[in-house]
């Protein structure tokens, strides 16, 4: 879903929505909503994560100093804001996490600050129709992954509340997107959450869906490769976990974020779904934002405070809006309050009230008339490299040599250290990266 000035890459070129948009393909239609801005080159199709390999190129190439591309970066990323979010999709090595365990005395501190809130039994009570993959152990060792979910703060905020605030948001979202949903089970909906592991209908040997981006025609066929069968044929990237993480586009990010390879979920995805990252999946999306959307924490936690240009589209502090970050396109916007979104309310309160959670009389806990997200929000952010495309004539071709943000998807990540580099080394063929300068 795109809504007005959103950019996106398309077949080697950049467009931008004229209005809002869902599944009308760019380039098709000189009247519909997309309107051509720029060519956008591919990343290599080598397989490789785009600009592995590459080395300094000899000859009368431009040279750059090294420094120098380290202080630009530094620069652009040089604000309260990306700091913010960086601190917050900080995790743990993963040697550490698999030591996680319940009543160990060495959990982290926000571990032992869940296990003081949400026990075993609590765990059970809650979600008595869960499937057998979401364990105990793995919920705890999903959120020590995360250090800042359930971490501490030292600027006065009540990290015991924020905590518990946290917990019941997530819950009433997991119970939406994995729960049972019956009248006939013995227990009320709200404690059905986290039913399905797997997208209803598939298997782990099913083929043919959820991979047609994993051509390597497309940019993200090349930037995030796709695991194949023994018979040659691309693995399916379906819904797995509680956030039913779906397309080699979600998984490779996801994996990069968890093992700092791509390769690992996106030939084994079936871990989203049995291991304790079907859980740690979606403590990923609560954590990270969706430009031009603030991450969910940044929400609860107070971090995000909306602008005038906000608060104009209601966007304002409470339940609501992160429904409409999880699923504004569908669920809000309209007159009335959507029946999914009317669910997650019912199923918040009830979390907030197991919880000890209070819900201040104006809290906005639906999304009905409220606007989405765009570039003026106090949220949007700006966290993928792509070329810069200015003209500069103090070098010799007049080609910047330089990267900039932009609020779409591209191979470049301003939360991977290096990937700067990797941004200037793909566009600029004819740049020599001095590394002694």
């Amino acid at each position: 879903m795109y809504v007005k000035g959103d950019l996106a890459s398309y077949q080697h070129t950049i467009y931008q929505a004229k209005w809002w948009t869902r599944g009308d393909e760019p380039g098709t239609d000189q009247w519909g909503p997309w309107e051509a801005k720029g060519d956008n080159p591919t990343p290599p199709d080598n397989g490789d994560k785009p600009g592995d390999g590459d080395k300094p190129k000899p000859g009368d190439g431009y040279v750059i100093p090294l420094s120098q591309l380290k202080a630009r970066e530094a620069k652009l990323t040089d604000t309260d804001l990306m700091r913010n979010v960086k601190a917050s999709i900080a995790t743990l090595d993963n040697e550490l996490v698999e030591k996680i365990a319940p009543g160990n005395a060495s959990n982290p501190a926000n571990v032992k600050r869940l296990e003081s809130i949400i026990s075993n039994n609590d765990w059970d009570f809650l979600f008595p129709k869960r499937a057998k993959e979401y364990t105990y152990t793995n919920f705890l060792k999903a959120i020590g992954k995360f250090p800042a979910f359930c971490g501490d703060y030292d600027d006065g905020r009540d990290a015991d509340a924020i905590c518990r605030k946290s917990l019941a948001t997530m819950f009433a979202h997991f119970t939406q997107e994995t729960g049972a949903h019956e009248a006939y089970m013995d227990v009320p909906e709200w404690r059905q959450g986290l039913h399905y592991v797997r997208e209803m209908g598939w298997t782990e040997d099913k083929r043919g869906g959820y991979n047609a981006e994993c051509s390597p025609d497309t940019w993200q066929g090349k930037t995030w490769p796709c695991g194949k069968f023994a018979d040659g044929q691309y693995k399916s990237y379906f819904g797995r976990g509680a956030k039913q993480l779906s397309y080699n586009y979600n998984y490779g990010p996801f994996s990069e974020a968890m093992f700092g390879t791509v390769r690992t979920l996106l030939d084994n995805p079936e871990k989203v779904a049995d291991t304790w990252l079907n859980l740690a999946s979606a403590v990923f999306f609560y954590v990270y934002p969706q430009p031009p959307k603030p991450s969910m924490f940044h929400v609860i936690n107070g971090t995000w405070q909306p602008n005038a240009h906000d608060k104009e589209g209601g966007l304002v502090h409470g339940f609501g809006v992160t429904t409409q970050i999880i699923n504004g396109g569908v669920e809000c916007g309209a007159p009335t309050e959507h029946r999914q979104s009317q669910n997650r309310i019912n199923y918040y309160k009830q979390f907030t009230q197991y919880l000890k959670v209070p819900i201040a009389d104006d809290e906005v806990l639906g999304c009905a008339n409220m606007k989405r997200f765009d570039t003026k929000g106090s949220g949007a952010l700006n966290i993928y490299w792509e070329q810069d495309w200015s003209w500069d004539p103090n070098t010799p071709s007049g080609k910047s040599y330089k990267c900039k943000l932009v609020n779409y998807q591209t191979p470049f990540s301003a939360f991977k250290q290096g990937d700067y580099v990797k941004c200037i080394e793909h566009f600029f063929d004819d740049v020599v990266i001095d590394p002694k300068s």
